[in-house]
């Protein structure tokens, strides 16, 4: 007998290798990032494709024109995400600017739709512009965090609002998500395996197809994109009513939630090469039909909801994966995305982001401006846009300005020790 290999190989039986506790570590992350991945998608898949097609519509879009602007959002959007995700190894998700969009309507009413591609070029210019600049870069670092974090979680409220707003219209299968959620979070056995909000995502949508919930599927209108170029028009009117209030909505609206979700989550999100992405990733938009890109705060905020922090940029990867396919295959892949029960859709990404709100009004409430946070806060969740700009901005503007007037020490100490 060899005593030295019976003892290798008991070893080898007792002793876990290395390997072993690395390869549960990358499924781990793996099954976090395909929750959070997927979950990011379909919450920019569903709800803000709806208001892309309504905003379209109302515009007087033609279908070909909407399928258009959705492979750009999508297909380009999701290109953008993979490169940032993968040059930065941080979950940087971006997609086109909701807010942005809402302005279409009434431009169209005296504008032409060349006319207004022509502003979202100039707007994806000066947006560069003012990034490689260093500009936004500046402003953030001055801009108090508590004052930021009561305009996140003013916008954030209404999306953590529909985990109660569910129940009133699909109750049995509301009921059947959370208490999955539920399940999965308090047993740590099962959180492991499935990530709670991925087990009550497959569960709900098990629910809504045996219970008849799904919405019907829409005419066909084929399999792959087709998108259109668009030659830009420049008119000063035209430049006048769009360039600035959508370069605002991107770098004080959009962006800045992003940022903040981002730095709250641990990540120092790179603030130059974001904007200047986010500028230059606007021509081939506006080149599709598409209003401008922006970093989003919603689909970060669920992007850093679970797993580990150094792996969250590997949901970015999933959402920018899926993005790409979607708008690849728009005209069939939106039927799919209508067809889920928008309120499903609600509660789950509102359960995602549940501990991002948490850490929003605590980041808000509990240092220095108080008073600025809620004042923030207030005139967001309001929503009451003025001069065509969002409430957001206005939360930040009407924010610093209370503080300077009323705390200023704070402020002050803010500013410098941020």
């Amino acid at each position: 007998m060899n005593p030295s290999r019976h003892q290798t190989e008991a070893t080898d039986v007792t002793t876990p290798t290395p390997e072993q506790p690395q390869a549960a570590s990358a499924e781990g992350a793996l099954r976090h990032a395909l929750s959070n991945g997927i979950t990011a998608f379909l919450f920019a898949a569903t709800g803000p494709l709806a208001i892309l097609i309504t905003v379209g519509r109302s515009g007087g879009l033609s279908q070909a024109d909407i399928a258009s602007w959705i492979f750009g959002a999508y297909g380009l959007g999701g290109l953008l995400t993979l490169w940032m995700c993968w040059r930065y190894r941080q979950p940087l998700g971006l997609a086109w600017t909701i807010p942005g969009a809402l302005l279409l309507p009434p431009a169209l009413d005296h504008l032409s739709f060349a006319e207004v591609i022509g502003a979202y070029w100039v707007t994806g210019l000066l947006i560069t512009v003012l990034g490689a600049s260093g500009v936004v870069s500046r402003v953030m670092r001055r801009v108090p965090m508590p004052i930021v974090m009561g305009m996140v979680a003013g916008v954030f409220l209404p999306l953590g609002v529909r985990v109660i707003t569910a129940f009133t219209d699909l109750p049995v299968v509301a009921t059947i998500t959370l208490a999955t959620f539920v399940l999965f979070t308090v047993l740590p056995t099962l959180g492991r395996r499935v990530p709670p909000v991925l087990a009550a995502l497959l569960a709900g949508v098990l629910a809504a197809l045996l219970l008849g919930a799904m919405q019907p599927l829409g005419p066909s209108t084929g399999l792959l994109a087709t998108p259109r170029l668009y030659t830009p028009a420049f008119s000063v009117q035209a430049l006048l009513e769009l360039v600035v209030p959508m370069a605002v909505t991107v770098l004080a609206i959009q962006n800045a939630q992003g940022f903040a979700v981002l730095q709250q989550a641990g990540h120092s999100a790179p603030v130059r090469a974001v904007t200047v992405a986010c500028g230059l990733g606007s021509l081939p938009f506006a080149a599709v039909g598409s209003v401008p890109t922006c970093l989003t705060g919603p689909v970060n905020g669920i992007l850093v909801a679970s797993g580990e922090r150094g792996t969250h940029w590997l949901g970015g990867l999933v959402f920018g994966v899926i993005m790409v396919l979607f708008g690849l295959f728009a005209p069939a892949a939106t039927r799919l995305a209508l067809a889920l029960p928008m309120s499903l859709i609600g509660l789950l990404g509102g359960l995602a982001m549940l501990r991002v709100l948490q850490g929003a009004f605590q980041s808000a409430f509990r240092g220095r401006c108080p008073l600025g946070a809620m004042v923030a806060f207030v005139v967001t969740v309001a929503n009451v846009p003025i001069l065509n700009i969002g409430a957001p901005f206005w939360g930040l503007v009407f924010a610093f300005a209370a503080s300077a007037l009323l705390e200023r020490d704070d402020l002050r100490e803010a500013m410098h020790g941020r």
